[in-house]
């Protein structure tokens, strides 16, 4: 079922970078948002991730934790620490979900949290919103 607030609505000037070193999941996460026509890239570690903001910086980040090369943590460390990345609005997707996990990952500077496995609604909810909020702060510049 499609949430009526995603429903006629153009989402295509919005560019989401989804990074996941498990492909299944990057798929997952391309098929869901291609249904709304959100351009999106994608990146398998958090090295590649940098290496895609700095090439065009996106909306919106939906990040795994557990990676090779660099973990989403770090990720989120070095985009919070560059004052050019640092207000990309990031969620962090994963299959960690203790309270420890949850919290570090806010108190490094993620904006929100989805935990594995994925649900559909849950995810457009989550982005929508996010890009609500980047909409807002674009309008109040």
């Amino acid at each position: 079922m499609i949430p009526l607030y995603a429903q006629d609505h153009d989402y295509s000037k919005f560019l989401v970078l989804a990074v996941d070193d498990i492909p299944l999941n990057l798929l997952l996460v391309s098929k869901m948002l291609s249904r709304f026509n959100f351009r999106l890239k994608t990146a398998a570690n958090g090295q590649q991730a940098l290496d895609a903001v700095a090439q065009e910086k996106p909306d919106l980040i939906l990040l795994d934790l557990l990676m090779p090369v660099m973990d989403g943590f770090e990720v989120i460390k070095n985009l919070r620490a560059n004052p050019d990345t640092a207000d990309i609005q990031i969620v962090i997707l994963s299959a960690l979900n203790s309270n420890e996990d949850i919290v570090k990952g806010f108190n490094v500077g993620a904006n929100d949290f989805i935990m594995k496995p994925i649900i559909m609604e849950k995810l457009l909810t989550c982005v929508v919103t996010q890009l609500q909020l980047v909409e807002a702060k674009k309008g109040g510049k």
